[in-house]
């Protein structure tokens, strides 16, 4: 547990990093992927608009910082 929050926090800050102007698409596959090979189930990604997110966990931004990638599992 405690690698896999360190994983979501490591993906928090790369994909805010170097997203800004990513597609949103492009960004969930590559989060979707990097989530897969660490061996993390039962979760999903979705986009949503900024301030959107509810109490999910933000993973990334995209669009100039207009969305966001949200983390449920």
């Amino acid at each position: 547990m405690k690698k896999f929050i360190v994983a979501v926090g490591l993906l928090s800050l790369a994909g805010t990093a170097f997203a800004g102007g990513k597609s949103c698409e492009e960004l969930k596959s590559e989060i979707a992927a990097k989530l897969d090979a660490k061996g993390v189930a039962g979760y999903s990604l979705e986009i949503a608009d900024k301030g959107a997110a509810g109490g999910a966990k933000v993973v990334g931004t995209c669009e100039k910082g207009t969305k966001v990638i949200v983390y449920k599992k």
